[in-house]
């Protein structure tokens, strides 16, 4: 080949002869779908310890035997192995707790449930009918309280009237008051200030119980400095105590009313002659006096957060009153067991759709959006912002003046400051404190009322959504599985076989991990004779279809529940693809998974049915492998049968697992083979790969022997020519031990062995 240069140089060139590698498969990954208490629907989720199952999915569950279900997915956990876990969906009443807008909660959010974030995000994120929502389905979240707290007022002043109409003090109207000795700082000067300071009504209340027989909530605005006959208007952040920045003790405060105020500050006034509304017309804090609003504790917010303020974001925009926080808090107790709990607090998210964190960039601070992203509890639903819930009694209000005039002000529309709008010279309306109780949350089936509007209910999930639960397994690409575990059967024996061979379908279509198969409960549990129970399996099992993808057991396992203090019977198929996990990661996955050494299974006290060895004989020809009891021994598989109806090879587990293994490392080298060239080199090269691979398992047992084709002979010109790359890998697989025959013979004293060895 010629040079690419037209000087003389040194070029530099690579070329990688290495392309490609039998990568090592030990994942050890587990499946199974069920009807859990929590956890997001129809959506794998990784599990890797009994604690994340816990926290995700929630803790077994007695009614309709959903400990079944929780259990054979612990089980396969204390093996070794990982989890990927689907909860299934429910049925109509099948709903998240929520809290309704206008009502106490809805039915349907939106068009239906939330299932999971996906869900969320693309169908309900701008549903109108709720404002807070459980994260997903169940009862679970039935009296959880959303708390929340925006900027809606700096100050509460109490005024000694009844009508505080009549005295002009009304929800966005003005309030101000002569600023008195007050000296503002300049750049390098300080000039006595002349004017008064002014707020917004945003809240008023009577109530004769207190000395001041109303109150007034305002928000700081602005001052307005009086000069001559005009006047000059800055807006300042309120400042307890401060003259220049808050009204006090001593101030003489004017509500404008319908009439508006003049410069000279007439209208209706009212002297602040102390610091508390218990006697007369004082001024308190009014974030110093908010609660939580909780039922069965008390919590002030000052305790959780520092009072919201606009966010620095909103103000390089030009934009106000957008800070606010919200909590999440386990009211009942239902589930910390601590009334009052404070499960989750979100302090500084922003009303701004566009705001971005001041101190953790590029991350969104919109409250929707955050909520959605890191709360473990709750989604945001309906802006509050945009319209009144009378439910709740909220209504948005204007904390601004869109013009003014000296005392004079126009609040803001409230449409112009509603919530989820840019942060782009907005005055964002605001809401106050407010309790949002989730309610309204029903499991997959009705069963024990637990008081007003919450229902804890059963599990009794249908065929079908099981089936669309494991369909979640159905892509090997985007989901890796090794073992699809069934878990418990259904409520009859035909939706029990119909479950089965759905995951051997799974199984099959995938070609790349095995589904583990147990037997209908009730043909095993509470069966006392063990010829019927032998029966049972028999007639069972023979509906399902032949696999080498499968593996059957005949095993119930009884084993302690320490959630619910009990001893339960548990299907043993959780078991059986944890002794293949535990046997890929003590010997190899291409080693048998039952017997004495690798079988034993864990946490067995007993077993529903314990064949013997007459039952064994019927059971192991019918595809069953046994799960027995040895004294001395303990509780072990007993029979290594893949669910292949007919003679072969692949007829045994530690086979199937072997192929598995061996298909999986070499299809990663063939993936390399791609769109290379397909000559000499590059069979060689693939070559190279796949024997040193193949002669690595020989050693370790899992071969007799091997051979390696990928040459001319197979790759023919018009193999070529079709652009196809074959190689041809035949392997001769080491079988596992499954009839042992030890023959005793008595020879008189004076005969020699060699006379009768081997002729007996």
């Amino acid at each position: 080949m010629a040079t690419p240069q037209l000087s003389p140089g040194v070029l530099i060139r690579e070329v990688d002869l290495t392309v490609g590698r039998a990568e090592n498969v030990l994942d050890n990954i587990g499946a199974i779908a069920a009807p859990f208490v929590q956890g997001p629907v129809n959506e794998p989720t990784d599990i890797a310890t009994e604690q994340d199952l816990i926290n995700v999915f929630g803790k077994p569950q007695e009614a309709d035997a959903q400990y079944e279900y929780w259990m054979a997915a612990s089980s396969y956990l204390t093996y070794g192995g990982v989890l990927k876990v689907v909860r299934a969906g429910g049925g109509l009443i099948f709903g998240n707790a929520n809290s309704g807008v206008g009502v106490a909660s809805v039915s349907m959010i939106g068009s239906g449930r939330i299932d999971n974030y996906d869900d969320y995000i693309t169908s309900h994120s701008d549903a109108t009918n709720f404002s807070y929502a459980a994260k997903n389905p169940g009862s679970w979240a039935n009296g959880l309280k959303v708390c929340f707290i925006d900027d809606f007022a700096d100050q509460t002043i109490g005024v000694s009237t009844v009508s505080l109409a009549g005295v002009g003090a009304t929800v966005g109207a003005a309030v101000t008051a002569a600023i008195a000795g007050y000296t503002v700082a300049g750049v390098g000067t300080a000039n006595a200030f002349t004017g008064f300071l002014k707020g917004i009504v945003t809240g008023v209340k009577t109530d004769t119980a207190i000395g001041a027989n109303s109150t007034v909530d305002v928000k700081i605005v602005c001052r307005v400095e009086t000069v001559g006959s005009g006047s000059t208007t800055t807006l300042i952040d309120y400042a307890e105590g401060n003259v220049g920045s808050a009204f006090t003790t001593g101030s003489v405060v004017w509500f404008s009313g319908a009439t508006g105020l003049s410069n000279n500050l007439g209208g209706y006034g009212s002297t602040l002659s102390n610091s508390t509304l218990n006697s007369g017309t004082g001024v308190e804090d009014w974030y110093d006096q908010q609660n939580l609003n909780l039922t069965n504790s008390t919590i002030s917010w000052k305790s959780v957060a520092a009072r919201p303020v606009s966010s620095g974001y909103a103000r390089d925009r030009n934009s106000e009153g957008d800070g606010l926080h919200i909590a999440v808090v386990d009211d009942d107790g239902r589930i910390t067991g601590i009334k009052g709990n404070l499960l989750e607090k979100w302090t500084n998210l922003s009303k701004a759709k566009d705001a971005i964190s001041g101190t953790n960039a590029p991350e969104k601070t919109f409250y929707e959006q955050f909520v959605a992203d890191n709360s473990a509890y709750i989604y945001a639903g309906g802006n509050p912002g945009e319209t009144d819930d009378t439910f709740h009694n909220t209504t948005p209000v204007a904390t601004g003046f869109s013009t003014s005039s000296g005392g004079q002000g126009t609040p803001i529309p409230t449409n112009d400051g509603t919530w989820g709008l840019d942060a782009q010279g907005v005055t964002f309306n605001a809401i106050g404190n407010v309790g949002y109780k989730l309610i309204g949350g029903n499991d997959y089936s009705l069963n024990t009322q637990l008081g007003a509007g919450t229902t804890h209910g059963g599990f009794s999930v249908s065929l079908g959504d099981l089936m669309t639960a494991y369909e979640e397994f159905d892509n090997k690409d985007n989901v890796a599985v090794d073992y699809l575990i069934m878990g418990p059967g259904c409520s009859t024996k035909a939706e029990s076989q119909a479950k089965a061979n759905k995951l051997i379908s799974i199984a099959g279509a995938r070609k790349d991990c095995v589904a583990t198969v147990g037997p209908h409960r009730a043909d095993l549990v509470g069966v006392t004779n063990s010829d019927t129970q032998t029966n049972n399996l028999i007639d069972y099992f023979s509906a399902l279809s032949s696999s080498s993808y499968a593996v059957f057991d005949s095993g119930y396992k009884y084993t302690y529940d320490r959630f619910n203090n009990k001893f339960r019977y548990i299907p043993c198929n959780g078991d059986i693809a944890g002794l293949m996990t535990r046997t890929a990661i003590e010997a190899y996955p291409w080693f048998s998974p039952a017997g004495q050494q690798r079988g034993i299974l864990n946490n067995a006290v007993k077993l529903a049915y314990n064949p013997d060895k007459a039952q064994r004989d019927i059971l192991y020809p019918q595809r069953v492998n046994s799960v027995i009891t040895q004294s001395g021994t303990g509780t072990l598989l007993f029979g290594d049968k893949t669910g292949l109806a007919y003679a072969s090879a692949f007829d045994r587990i530690n086979v199937r697992r072997l192929f598995l293994t061996v298909e999986q490392a070499l299809e990663s080298a063939a993936e390399a083979q791609l769109f290379e060239l397909n000559d000499e080199i590059t069979r060689a090269n693939f070559r190279n790969i796949v024997e040193p691979y193949l002669r690595d398992v020989q050693a370790k047992r899992g071969l007799y022997g091997f051979l390696v084709i990928c040459d001319t002979t197979n790759n023919t010109p018009d193999v070529i020519d079709n652009n196809e790359f074959r190689a041809d890998i035949f392997l001769k697989p080491t079988k596992s031990i499954n009839y042992v025959t030890l023959t005793f013979v008595a020879t008189r004293t004076g005969i020699s062995f060699e006379e009768v060895a081997g002729r007996v």
